[in-house]
């Protein structure tokens, strides 16, 4: 698994039977796992020293929240991704860690193998979801498109996107994941990732999941 071996990941969880074991199974799959944690505060200052490029994240943590781990780490560190690793699924818990920077979150029912691919597909730059949340996200992302949006693309100086940019940023907004995109649109999965990161830089955003929201407020996700 050579493309695993290139992800630094770091595990963060305060049960250490649980702990140990997901970051085995992350090493044993060829992942490079720079790190753990037990708690908050250890949190924040491993993973600054290590510089993971997943955080696999439990929310629930003594000394300081997972949400708040997450967004001092990714506010610090913008091109962290946060794949959140937790016992709830509580919608409120989900869209909090969303809005704290987190760019996935899988429940811990989820199969090694599911753990696996999460993280793979995490470091690749795709938003991942248990499956029946993704839905839940773009919603309320849709909910909150009916607010007035902060900034207007039409308002002098505004980024200008390429057609192909535009194109890609419409299908990341309909769920697409970018082996998708590179098929529907006959391109290498490199040329998409490319795409999506000019765009982030284009437009001041630090991921896809806020990449997905932008898209959303600006009705990119109907039909073309």
């Amino acid at each position: 698994m050579s493309e695993a071996a290139a992800v630094r990941v770091m595990v963060v969880d305060d049960h250490p039977m649980w702990r140990e074991a997901v970051a085995r199974d992350l090493a044993e799959a060829g992942f490079d796992v720079v790190a753990t944690a037990g708690d908050g505060p250890q949190a924040v200052r491993r993973a600054t020293a290590a510089r993971p490029d997943v955080l696999v994240l439990d929310l629930n943590l003594p000394g300081l929240p997972g949400v708040r781990v997450c967004k001092e780490l990714v506010g610090a560190d913008p091109a962290l991704r946060v794949l959140v690793l937790s016992a709830s699924g509580e919608h409120a818990d989900v869209l909090e860690a969303v809005k704290s920077g987190a760019t996935g979150y899988l429940v811990k029912s989820a199969s090694t193998a599911e753990l696996l691919d999460a993280v793979s597909r995490t470091a690749a730059g795709d938003a991942v979801f248990t499956p029946g949340l993704a839905g839940l996200v773009l919603g309320e992302y849709r909910r909150l498109a009916t607010d007035p949006a902060p900034a207007s693309t039409d308002e002098p100086g505004a980024p200008r996107l390429t057609d192909r940019e535009t194109e890609v940023l419409r299908l990341v907004a309909k769920g697409l994941s970018y082996k998708q995109i590179a098929e529907r649109l006959v391109i290498s999965h490199r040329t998409v990732q490319n795409h999506v990161q000019n765009t982030l830089g284009k437009l001041h955003l630090h991921n896809r999941v806020e990449l997905v929201r932008y898209a959303i407020e600006r009705g990119l996700d109907g039909d073309a």
